[in-house]
């Protein structure tokens, strides 16, 4: 690491803490967050990846085709951003009227059209599939997933996990687990925290509790589904039982000291006592887990809903000094726009995003935070240029899965705003200039975290594996 990681002499308040939290039954792996508390040796940098798992469409939202055939064009009128000459869909006229505050890429490419296949990609950062990929189950080789990385290499702050992931994992309907989103080839105790606030839900899609739909049947509530104070899940490796299953177990703290204490790893354990700890008792972490209760006016202009109050923890998240937190906006695939693409978008999609991260800039902006709080928004591929129907399960037409062009939204972390980098042909199918991988995205994301271009994680062997697999996208400063 450079010079700026490093972590001076701890003074005496920190000191004081250490032994506090030693009465935790802690080892000391802690002292080196408490010195990165006490010295703030440089502003806390972070970002917030939101990702739209099932894909969103590229003409439907930040790369419109106004002049295209009507197959192609879609339903949607563009409208004029606060930007001149960038245009983007009518149906998100908040984001419209800040694109001075964000910018987007309208040439990602890689070479999958299968969601699975997709999600490693965009997840992991890099864009070839590993040797053993499965697409029914996460393996022990897939690559690492950016989260992880991100929590292994970057130092904790405020004894908090570096990286979290919220408001659930990503699972489909069926119940099978998408690969892509764990530490794969790092081992299972280096997987992310999941900040489990959702209930698995394989009945409705989108924003419950305001905006719940069926991609066929339409409008639907599901009365069982509730946003609430989260489950906190350690990796596998780690936990000898559900070991943080809701914040209420604080009382319980000592019995996993217990368990934890007969573990061989002591170093690994000690340092998930530690996050594990701060979770449990950090003030700033519990009132950012408690969205449902934050003040009237602050859920109104985030959204009552499950992506309102998902972003809503994550600016809270950030702020008490996570560096990375992963926002999964929509359970079981919920952009997979088959079929009824335009009214679902419209309707039940849209405005939630457009209001929820409208105001999560508008947050960020006003605490000073957005400079150093890089927003990152894409899914697992765009959709197809042509729309097709599948009468036999939708009213309406849709877009195929389509890897080859996605439009990324970026904000904050030193981007300038109102840019558009890159460009897809007429249709909407290819890139036309200056083509982006997702290892450029990934390396998009480490670089606004500070971390050189040398930078390594290790194995269990201490070898050396190289964190960045490209540039990060030109253009964006």
């Amino acid at each position: 690491m450079t010079a700026g990681w490093q972590h001076p002499t701890t003074n005496r308040r920190t000191l004081l803490q250490a032994g506090a939290v030693g009465l935790l039954g802690l080892g000391t792996n802690h002292l080196t967050a408490l010195r990165s508390e006490a010295a703030a040796v440089t502003p806390h940098r972070s970002v917030i990846y939101i990702f739209l798992s099932g894909g969103l469409g590229q003409h439907d939202s930040f790369d419109p085709k106004p002049l295209a055939p009507d197959n192609i064009r879609g339903e949607f009128a563009p409208i004029a951003t606060r930007t001149p000459g960038l245009q983007i869909c009518e149906h998100l006229p908040k984001l419209a009227e800040r694109s001075q505050m964000w910018s987007v890429v309208r040439s990602l490419t890689h070479p999958r059209n299968e969601h699975s296949e997709g999600h490693v990609l965009m997840l992991t950062g890099r864009n070839t599939l590993p040797p053993t990929f499965n697409a029914s189950k996460p393996m022990p080789q897939d690559w690492p997933c950016i989260a992880s990385v991100v929590g292994d290499v970057v130092p904790a702050r405020n004894n908090l996990p570096p990286a979290v992931v919220l408001p659930e994992r990503l699972i489909h309907r069926t119940g099978r687990v998408l690969p892509g989103q764990f530490a794969g080839v790092m081992g299972n105790r280096r997987d992310p925290w999941f900040i489990e606030a959702a209930p698995f839900n394989s009945t409705t899609y989108g924003a419950y509790p305001e905006y719940e739909f069926h991609h066929a049947r339409g409008k639907e509530n599901f009365k069982g589904l509730t946003f609430q104070a989260p489950s906190l899940s350690l990796p596998d490796a780690l936990s000898q039982q559900r070991v943080l299953s809701r914040l209420s177990l604080l009382g319980s703290i000592d019995e996993q000291r217990r368990q934890w204490d007969t573990a061989a790893a002591t170093q690994q354990f000690d340092r998930h006592r530690e996050n594990a700890v701060s979770l449990l008792t950090d003030p700033r972490v519990r009132s950012a887990f408690d969205v449902t209760a934050a003040p009237e006016a602050e859920q109104e202009r985030y959204g009552r809903n499950s992506f309102g109050w998902s972003l809503l923890m994550a600016k809270r998240l950030v702020t008490a000094g996570v560096s990375l937190v992963q926002v999964n906006l929509g359970n079981n695939e919920t952009w997979d726009t088959h079929g009824n693409a335009f009214p679902h978008l419209k309707d039940y999609l849209f405005p939630p995003t457009d209001r929820a991260l409208s105001a999560l800039l508008d947050d960020l902006q006003a605490t000073g935070q957005l400079d150093s709080t890089l927003i990152v928004m894409a899914g697992e591929f765009g959709r197809t240029p042509k729309i097709f129907g599948l009468p036999q399960h939708y009213k309406q037409p849709g877009r195929d899965h389509w890897g080859a062009v996605q439009s990324v939204f970026l904000a904050g972390g030193g981007i300038q705003g109102g840019r558009v980098i890159g460009a897809s042909d007429k249709i909407g199918g290819y890139p036309a200039e200056n083509p982006q991988t997702p290892e450029n995205l990934g390396a998009t994301i480490y670089s606004s975290l500070g971390l050189p271009e040398t930078i390594a994680w290790h194995d269990d062997l201490s070898r050396p594996h190289q964190v960045y697999h490209a540039e990060p996208i030109a253009g964006l400063t």
